[in-house]
């Protein structure tokens, strides 16, 4: 019986012992395979470091205005006669809008004119007659003052009847009637909107970092979100006073809108041109990598033979930012040559394969 079970625990021992020998040999020629494997060069696209002359600016939103903008009124309430305009019509400075029903202004200023008449010609008697010496003074005197006081009546019937009158203030289009013919209205009732859309006015608000990178005519350029509408012009008034709530600034620019492409109320967006900088170091966007440890960019080196090149990852200092460029401050050099596409796979000794025919795009979340 001890022989058999003796038997038995060899049999087991050389089972156990080939299995954990193969085991041990498997890994062995597995690691010994893979020591032997060498990672193809990984293909990017370059980019050589120059310097080039920066053209810093101020990036904010703002908000388009007339230059020219009111809600036309009302001066005198009554019935509404005629409307004389359209929705979007040009107008020009002076035209008639709106009449207001006029027929009892109308009469009192024919009474008017007619009281008038009879104060002139009765002050016209008394000069006679103080001429001739049969009329004291104090009548022509109070002649006199009869005309001036019919005058002044007739001014007012007049004002009163002008008010009846809706003229346009300046050139614009005119936007909805608001009232229709025969409805009656009030003193102040809005009748229409009036735009100068010739020149728009352009409010934006930047933070007081920047306050004072700001001056009066400095240029600016405005683009719209929705079209490829753009347009250049130039700071007209600066807020002296910062927002104590939002600590930004408020600036008002003006720009020209020939064509009528900008409507008020629009949303743009508005850049404030700096003076231009020369000698800067910037790089494409895509050439950057974050992580916690902070930004870096791999910068290509000679391997240790001609066609070998391997990467290296620089640390920087990034500045201001430019459409899809980035200021460096710190870090490179200019001539050095720089990855700038593909490095979603390098680590830091890794070799690459400068490939420029084709554009690498950033997979999402590089």
């Amino acid at each position: 019986m001890f022989k058999r079970l003796a038997i038995a625990v060899t049999l087991l021992g050389l089972i156990v012992g080939g299995i954990v020998w193969f085991k041990s040999f498997r890994d062995g020629m597995i690691a010994q395979y893979l020591s032997g494997m060498v990672p193809p060069p990984v293909p990017v696209t370059s980019e050589k470091v120059e310097t080039v002359t920066w053209e810093p600016g101020i990036e904010a939103v703002g908000t388009a205005i007339a230059a020219s903008g009111v809600d036309l009124a009302t001066q005198s309430g009554g019935l509404v006669r005629e409307i004389q305009f359209t929705a979007n019509d040009r107008v020009t400075k002076g035209q008639l809008l709106v009449q207001i029903d006029d027929a009892s202004e109308q009469a009192s200023l024919a009474a008017a004119k007619a009281a008038l008449g009879v104060a002139q010609t009765e002050a016209t008697r008394a000069q006679t007659l103080s001429e001739r010496g049969v009329s004291a003074a104090t009548t022509v005197e109070s002649a006199e003052a009869q005309t001036e006081a019919a005058r002044a009546q007739v001014a007012q019937v007049q004002t009163a009847l002008d008010d009846k009158r809706l003229t346009a203030p300046f050139d614009g289009v005119i936007g909805i009637p608001q009232i229709e013919v025969g409805q009656y209205v009030g003193v102040g009732t809005t009748y229409a909107t009036l735009q100068d859309l010739s020149r728009m006015r352009v409010d934006f608000a930047v933070p007081e970092q920047q306050m004072g990178l700001l001056s009066l005519d400095r240029p600016v350029t405005i683009k719209t979100e929705v079209g490829d509408f753009s347009a250049d012009g130039h700071i007209i008034a600066i807020e002296p006073r910062v927002d104590p709530n939002s600590r930004m600034v408020s600036v008002r620019a003006e720009v020209e809108n020939a064509s009528g492409k900008l409507s008020p109320g629009q949303f743009l967006r508005v850049r404030v041109s700096l003076p231009s900088e020369p000698n800067v170091i910037a790089v494409p966007q895509t050439a950057i990598s974050s992580s916690l440890y902070g930004d870096s960019i791999y910068v290509i080196r000679q391997g240790e033979t001609a066609e070998e090149q391997k990467v290296e990852q620089v640390f920087v200092t990034l500045g201001r930012r430019s459409g899809a460029r980035i200021e460096v401050i710190k870090g490179l050099t200019a001539g050095e040559e720089i990855v700038t596409s593909g490095q979603n796979r390098l680590t830091n000794g890794g070799k690459v394969k400068v490939d420029n025919s084709v554009v690498l795009t950033a997979p999402a979340g590089e």
